[in-house]
């Protein structure tokens, strides 16, 4: 492997604070949850995995490949992805106290239909894909990744969110509360947008 553990617990971190962010695949996996208990939700949790896995490996060979047409793309990039983190951590500041919208085709019973609703949801949002092509170069430099870097990368962006999900499912009684709480939820917008934006500060330096 050419990429440093440095650099992979930088990109975990991210990945972790980006999934604190409460969003609309939290309340399908609280709603899941408390229609059939833990049963129900992990299927969503492992579609989700699909995507997570897909879109990180087509930006990876995307970005490898524009970086090798177009020399320097790739020290703009990295600076894509500070601008990308501090973005998105101001405008989770700005609305900090704005609610959650679910999206109702997530949370249809049956242990297929989550995985399906799971994969659905992730793959069918092409801006996933826009998203790791302007975050990875930010961690990563992806000229001299390998095969096994390549698989670390894909691993983590499945892991992260993954057991992130599995315990949004196992808590769902705490989850519901803070769902249920403006405050809670402003406190935690607040907190995952101050780490977006010191992860955004760190990336010019790595």
């Amino acid at each position: 492997m050419t990429i440093t553990a440095v650099e992979l617990g930088l990109y975990a971190l991210g990945l972790a604070v980006l999934f604190l962010t409460p969003g609309p695949v939290w309340l399908a996996m609280t709603a899941r949850a408390l229609s059939g208990g833990f049963h129900a939700a992990w299927p969503l949790a492992l579609g989700v995995v699909v995507g997570d896995v897909v879109w990180p490996l087509l930006a990876v060979l995307g970005v490898t490949w524009l970086v090798s047409v177009f020399s320097g793309f790739l020290v703009f990039l990295k600076w894509v992805a500070t601008a990308f983190f501090l973005g998105m951590g101001f405008m989770i500041l700005k609305n900090a106290d704005k609610s959650i919208s679910a999206d109702s085709r997530l949370t249809r019973p049956g242990a297929w239909a989550g995985f399906v609703a799971g994969v659905a949801v992730i793959l069918g949002n092409p801006k996933a894909i826009l998203f790791y092509m302007g975050m990875l170069p930010g961690f990563f430099d992806l000229r001299t990744l390998t095969v096994a870097d390549i698989v670390a990368i894909c691993a983590l962006s499945a892991a992260i969110p993954l057991l992130g999900n599995l315990v949004v499912a196992a808590s769902v009684g705490q989850i519901r509360k803070l769902l249920a709480s403006p405050e809670a939820v402003r406190r935690t917008n607040i907190i995952a947008g101050s780490l977006l934006i010191l992860v955004g500060l760190i990336i010019p330096f790595t």
